[in-house]
């Protein structure tokens, strides 16, 4: 896997999204999930495709079952962006493509339809 992605897990989670001070892409995965994998092996091309700013990370939902129940994993592959304020600002639940998730990249960052606009 791409050495930009970073692996989050029950440990570093609350340091690493603490002292991030840009938008954090999070891909919540299983091994055994023939979709899920997929959407791994286009997560490099997401990376390239932001903001040096933006973490693109990936949390193994069977290695870390606190994240996974902190953010009510049910079903696999699940993502979720975050914005500066820490907050969840898009989810999608199964496989999409790599605009999708951009699009849900800059709705953390506040790159709507009208600030792109006027600014």
């Amino acid at each position: 896997m791409d050495s930009n992605i970073f692996e989050l897990s029950d440990e570093n989670y609350v340091d690493v999204v603490q002292e991030h001070n840009g938008t954090i892409f999070i891909d919540f995965y299983s091994p055994m999930c023939g979709p899920c994998q997929e959407l791994l092996s286009i997560l490099p091309r997401l990376k390239n495709s932001v903001d040096n700013d933006v973490l693109v990370a990936k949390v193994d939902v069977n290695q870390n079952p606190k994240l996974a129940k902190k953010y009510e994993i049910s079903s696999v592959p699940f993502c979720v962006s975050i914005g500066k304020d820490k907050m969840v600002k898009d989810y999608e639940l199964g496989s999409s493509n790599v605009e999708r998730y951009i699009s849900m990249i800059k709705k953390a960052q506040g790159k709507n339809f009208f600030q792109r606009l006027f600014s």
